[in-house]
């Protein structure tokens, strides 16, 4: 929002060293000012041309280049508008509005040599007026928005508010369900030699293996190992020793004892 006029500080938009000042016949129609009815090798003034900005009003000054004594002032207001307009025929030349301060005003036409000079002119005018408008835009949004009611979203006395989770009960259902896995993961059986009361395996019935006919050979039983054939009986050289017994020992042969 722009402050009051008298908090306000003027700003120098734009200044040019060269300008001319010419007296301009009267408007006969409606097509607007033409440079070509000027008598533009005969300028009634040159000097330096500054443009300054006081809050929304912009101020054409044109001052004479050694001294800076104010020659004539144009106030503007608006742009483009009636106090600066351009010509129909040139780029260069512009008519512009002036007053004294009492109330009296005159058109003049004022003439740059240097084409660059009127384009930066031009643009200082522009640049300022579409800062007006938008400072003019922002100004109004907020003068809506302070008469626009205020939302009050804060609790009343004894106001409250309930919130519902539904992903809580899922959240504590998997926890228990893990947990519960990790427990029974944990139990583990006991190592082997280890007698433990906690986990008895349940009695099975005793298996019998049926007993195989004892075998006329000599058999020597090592538990679960193969069974070791039966050693075929010796022959008559190879118990040539033991047959030169006497028929004590013969005869205790036949009752199934040896005698050594």
């Amino acid at each position: 929002m722009m402050a009051d006029s008298s908090d306000q500080y003027e700003s120098v938009l734009c200044v040019k060293s060269e300008v001319h000042v010419y007296r301009i016949p009267p408007r006969s129609s409606n097509r607007g000012y033409r440079a070509a009815d000027w008598k533009l090798e005969e300028p009634a003034w040159s000097g330096r041309m500054k443009i300054t900005a006081k809050g929304k009003t912009a101020f054409i000054k044109l001052e004479d280049r050694i001294t800076g004594e104010l020659f004539a002032q144009a106030l503007v207001d608006q742009y483009p508008g009636s106090v600066v307009e351009s010509v129909s025929d040139s780029s260069r030349y512009f008519v512009i509005k002036i007053e004294d301060g009492n109330g009296r005003h005159a058109f003049i036409g004022i003439g740059f040599a240097d084409r660059g000079d009127s384009f930066d002119f031009n643009v200082a005018l522009q640049d300022h007026f579409k800062w007006v408008k938008q400072e003019s835009e922002l100004a109004r949004q907020e003068a809506a928005q302070v008469s626009a009611p205020k939302l009050d979203l804060g609790f009343k006395e004894g106001q409250t508010i309930k919130i519902n989770i539904g992903n809580m009960k899922k959240k504590d259902s998997g926890g228990a369900a893990g947990k519960s896995r990790s427990m029974s993961g944990s139990l583990l059986p006991p190592p082997p030699g280890v007698k433990s009361s906690a986990l008895v395996p349940p009695p099975t019935a005793q298996q019998t293996t049926p007993t195989a006919p004892p075998s006329t050979g000599m058999i020597l039983d090592f538990g679960d190992s193969a069974p070791v054939p039966a050693v075929a009986p010796p022959s008559q050289d190879q118990w040539g020793d033991f047959t030169a017994a006497g028929s004590g020992a013969a005869q205790d042969s036949r009752s199934g004892w040896v005698q050594f």
